[in-house]
């Protein structure tokens, strides 16, 4: 199977292994991301088959009219992985930043929203499937992850019921959940510390963007009849933690 994806935050991390894979496998890739000079490497590593566009998931009105401008050759959209997304840092919500609140919010809901809106009509006429990046930040709370938590059960519960409002049309719907990744996502959320990413990784063997990717593009190869409602992944090293208790005295 081979068709056309639309891939959101294609520069980095698992949007960037997802281009690279669904491309070595004969696919037409579509990939957004903010910056030019990413798009346009990635451009040049992948060829005529992938289709850079420079867009800012925040920005709805630009988002809104991406399907219209792609190039003919792209335009018939099988498949959306919704991928774009970010974190505000991990501060406690009673020191958390409004802005940054507001970042992540139009960025991991309003702006998936509006492309997967966009692209329905399509996705509808070919039977297509849409991958949304969720986490296990949807199901399982951490201290610092109130608001990028509640952004990714967001993610999980709108595909649940995406795919009810669905039902009848052939277009598949599955939340991905992963747990650790080593990406440029710790970067974005401590607003650059290297040494924080680091620190966060060392030593525990997470599971890499590839290892996404390839669980997406097998996703994408699952015969029409059959659909993935989510799927849970964490690296073996990665596992739950005990309830917190406040003691006095």
């Amino acid at each position: 199977m081979t068709g056309t994806i639309f891939i959101t935050g294609a520069t980095a991390g698992i949007g960037a292994a997802a281009a690279r894979r669904f491309v070595q496998a004969g696919w037409r890739v579509v990939g957004t991301g903010r910056r030019q000079e990413r798009l346009d490497a990635l451009g040049q590593e992948l060829g005529d088959r992938f289709h850079p566009l420079l867009l800012d998931m925040t920005d709805i009105a630009a988002v809104e009219a991406a399907p219209d401008a792609l190039p003919e050759p792209f335009r018939a959209v099988d498949v959306l992985l919704n991928n774009a997304g970010m974190a505000p840092p991990m501060a406690p919500a009673q020191e958390g930043d409004l802005a940054d609140w507001r970042q992540a919010i139009d960025t991991n809901i309003t702006g998936l929203l509006a492309i997967t809106r966009a692209l329905l009509p399509g996705l509808i006429e070919r039977k297509g499937l849409i991958l949304n990046l969720s986490s296990v930040a949807a199901t399982y709370p951490y201290r610092g992850g109130a608001v990028y938590g509640g952004t990714k059960a967001f993610v999980r519960q709108f595909s649940l019921d995406l795919r009810s409002d669905l039902h009848g049309t052939g277009v598949r719907v599955t939340s991905i959940e992963p747990g650790m990744v080593e990406t440029e996502f710790t970067l974005v959320r401590t607003k650059g510390d290297q040494a924080a990413s680091d620190a966060l990784y060392a030593g525990m063997n997470p599971m890499t963007a590839e290892d996404i990717a390839e669980t997406l593009f097998w996703i994408a190869g699952q015969p029409p009849h059959l659909n993935v409602n989510t799927i849970e992944l964490m690296p073996v090293s990665q596992s739950f933690a005990g309830f917190q208790v406040a003691r006095e005295g």
